[in-house]
């Protein structure tokens, strides 16, 4: 059975995120088994940390989100790199619940979207030049995901050979 766009996209979603995306591991893979200690860490200096990577994946996945319900774009809610605050365990454990559920509620918006509407511009008043489409927002999240996705299994690569 064939799948329409909007079928697409969501299995690309839940592939980066959880499944079994073709490039190698998902998100959710990536970060199994990471503790507090390992996302709070900063082995290669200056670098993003695991957590802050996963603040600001969860971020735009929620602007991506309100965006397709219709919100003017801008930068996230949230912030385009959200603070981590204090290195707890129980911080880290709602970090990942948030990341989780700010990925289930995108995937349920896309699944509302209707499919006429993918290659409508977003709402973004700061845009210049060709808009950026529901289409090309969508597709983004999911590249945006899977670069942050290598940089989070290069940082727990260096933080092992420390």
């Amino acid at each position: 059975m064939a799948m329409n766009e909007i079928e697409r996209i969501v299995d690309q979603l839940e592939r980066e995120h959880a499944g079994e995306p073709w490039h190698g591991s998902s998100l959710r893979a990536i970060l199994d088994g990471v503790t507090h200690e390992e996302a709070a860490a900063r082995p290669l200096g200056a670098a993003h940390t695991i957590w802050e990577l996963v603040l600001h994946i969860t971020a735009w996945k929620n602007e991506a989100r309100s965006r397709l319900e219709g919100a003017p774009a801008g930068e996230p809610r949230e912030g385009d790199w959200p603070p981590p605050g204090a290195a707890t365990s129980e911080r880290w454990a709602e970090a990942l619940h948030d990341l989780e559920t700010a990925h289930r509620l995108l995937v349920s918006a896309v699944r509302a979207f209707p499919e006429q509407n993918l290659h409508v511009p977003t709402n973004d008043p700061r845009h210049e030049g060709p808009a950026t489409t529901n289409y090309e927002l969508l597709m983004g999240i999911v590249q945006h995901d899977v670069y942050h996705s290598g940089q989070i299994a290069l940082l727990r690569k260096a933080a092992a050979l420390r």
